[in-house]
C-alpha cells in the first residue's frame, strides 16, 4: 500500500481508539466528535477488513488484530509526531517540547534532583517524560530507541548506537547491618556461599558486575529477584542475603540503619552510565541540548 493513499488522521483515530476503547472517549482525546469518531472507526474497519472493537456489554472489548496493532501504532504516532514537530533551532528557555527518557529508578535516584534544578533555571516549561527500563526495552533495543528520545544505562548492554557517557559509580555489597558472617568485611567464599537478592534475571538484565562472577567462577546463589534497584536493600535487613547495589543510590539510602555498606572484595567493572539514543536524532538541535544537559548535569553530581 502506497503511504500517499492514507489518512494519517486515521492513524491518530486509530491510537486513540485502541488506547480508550471507547468511542466517545476516543473522540474527545483527539478533538473530533462522537459522529466523526465513529466515521472514523468505519473507515479502520474497512481498512483492515476487521471490527476491531467489539461490543460486550457496556463497553467494547478489542479484537485479537486490534491488540496486535497497540504497540505498533504507539510507535507510529510517536514517530509522526516526532517528524513533524522537528524544528531547525532550539531555545529551551522558552520551549515547552516534551522528551521520553528509559531509565532505571537508579539513575532517576542519582541525576533527578540535580536535573530538575536545572530544568527550572534553564528550561522551566520543558517536559521530561520517563519510561521505566526493563528486559523487552533493552532486547530489542532498536525498536526502543526510534520510539523515545534515549535510554540511560551503563556501558556493556547496547552497541552498534551512538552514546553520551553521564557519569560513571562503582558497586558495593549491601548486607544486614549485624550480618554475623561479616563482622570482617566480605571475602569471595562469602559471594559463592550466601544467598543473594538481584535485579530481573536474564543476559541483559543481571547487573554487569553480577555478570562478572561467573568468569571468576563464582555463580551466584540467587533466592530473591525484583525489578528495580532501590527495593534491594530493603531485602537485605533481619537475612543472611546480600546484594549488590550501585554506591551512590546505597549512599543516598545510607539514612536508613538497618543495612551496612561494604566494599566488593574482587575489582567489580565500573559503572559508566550513559544515555543511548538513536541515530536519526543526532542533528536534532532539541535532542543535542538534551544530551549536553544531561552530561553536565552528570559532573555535577560527580563533584558532589
Amino acid at each position: 500500500m502506497r503511504l500517499e493513499s492514507l489518512d494519517l488522521n486515521l492513524l491518530a483515530a486509530l491510537h486513540a481508539l485502541l488506547e480508550e476503547r471507547n468511542v466517545t472517549r476516543a473522540g474527545v482525546r483527539i478533538g473530533l466528535s462522537q459522529p466523526a469518531t465513529s466515521a472514523a472507526l468505519s473507515r479502520l474497519r474497512r481498512h483492515f477488513g476487521d471490527e476491531l472493537l467489539l461490543r460486550v456489554g457496556n463497553g467494547f472489548e478489542l479484537t485479537p488484530l486490534a491488540a496486535s496493532l497497540v504497540d505498533a501504532t504507539a510507535l507510529a504516532v510517536n514517530v509522526v509526531d516526532r517528524v513533524f514537530s522537528a524544528r531547525p533551532d532550539f531555545d529551551p528557555a522558552v520551549s515547552d517540547r516534551e522528551f521520553t527518557l528509559v531509565s532505571s529508578d537508579y539513575a532517576l535516584t542519582v541525576l533527578g534532583k540535580e536535573l530538575m534544578r536545572t530544568l527550572g533555571r534553564e528550561a522551566p516549561a520543558v517536559r521530561l517524560r520517563f519510561l521505566q527500563i526493563n528486559v523487552q526495552r533493552v532486547d530489542d533495543i532498536d525498536t526502543t530507541l526510534r520510539s523515545v528520545d534515549g535510554l540511560l544505562m551503563p556501558h556493556g548492554f547496547i552497541s552498534n548506537h551512538p552514546a553520551v557517557d553521564v557519569y560513571t559509580d562503582r558497586w558495593v555489597i549491601v548486607a544486614d547491618r549485624d550480618h554475623p558472617d561479616l563482622r570482617d568485611g566480605v571475602t569471595m567464599d562469602h559471594l559463592r556461599e550466601l544467598p543473594w537478592a538481584v535485579t530481573f534475571r536474564g543476559p541483559t538484565a543481571i547487573a554487569s558486575a553480577a555478570r562478572q562472577l561467573t568468569m571468576l567462577g563464582v555463580e551466584p546463589r540467587i533466592e530473591i529477584v525484583v525489578e528495580n534497584f532501590q527495593s534491594l536493600p530493603f531485602l537485605v535487613p533481619g537475612t543472611r542475603r546480600i546484594c549488590l547495589l550501585q554506591e551512590r543510590l546505597a549512599l543516598s539510602m545510607s539514612g536508613l540503619e538497618d543495612f551496612q555498606i561494604l566494599p566488593c572484595p574482587y575489582e567489580a567493572v565500573p559503572v559508566i552510565e550513559a544515555f543511548w539514543y538513536h541515530a536519526v536524532h543526532q542533528a536534532d538541535a532539541g535532542h543535542r541540548w538534551l544530551r549536553t544537559l544531561l552530561v553536565d548535569v552528570g559532573k555535577r553530581v560527580e563533584r558532589r
